[in-house]
């Protein structure tokens, strides 16, 4: 069993095309007009899948295939959002290689005895509100919740308000 390398560069491709800068590099910083179309489509492939998408409070997605038990799922992925001319595959390859996996498992019926499931972290590379790492941060609780909220971008826009502005304020507790 091999992962569908087209299919996964075609993918990269896609998420590539999503905030493409005039250079050639990418600009989707977090919680942005682009990161949420970048979410968007990766909600889409997810749901395509057959997994349970989920959204948490910090924004941070899930996309859960089931296994055989109900163990705590293994857990993969990385981030969407990049640095400011970021490359295409830096933080994104995490969570597109784990999207492929899935696929794959998929397209060949394999059945897992513990669920996998892709993770999305919101705000890794903190390009936008800092510091880094606020949604990996929040959900490990390394972080309070009211403080992440409050963090301002350098505009003044609050990390709450963007998060909400782009729709991604999900539950607070993610089972």
């Amino acid at each position: 069993m091999h992962i569908n390398r087209n299919r996964l560069l075609e993918t990269i491709a896609t998420s590539a095309s999503i905030g493409r800068g005039e250079n050639g590099g990418i600009q989707r910083l977090a919680l942005t007009a682009e990161d949420q179309q970048m979410r968007n489509q990766l909600k889409m492939w997810m749901e395509e899948e057959q997994l349970n998408v989920r959204i948490d409070d910090f924004g941070n997605m899930y996309g859960r295939r089931k296994g055989r038990d109900n163990h705590p799922a293994i857990l993969i992925g990385s981030h969407l959002d990049t640095q400011p001319h970021g490359g295409k595959y830096d933080g994104i390859i995490g969570v597109l290689g784990a999207l492929e996996v899935i696929r794959t498992l998929n397209e060949h019926g394999v059945v897992t005895n513990t669920p996998i499931e892709i993770v999305n972290f919101t705000n890794e590379e903190g390009a936008r509100f800092a510091p880094p790492l606020l949604g990996s941060s929040g959900l490990t609780a390394n972080s309070n919740k009211e403080r992440i909220y409050q963090i301002r971008d350098r505009n003044g826009t609050t990390f709450h308000d963007a998060l909400a502005e782009i729709g991604y304020i999900g539950d607070e507790k993610i089972e």
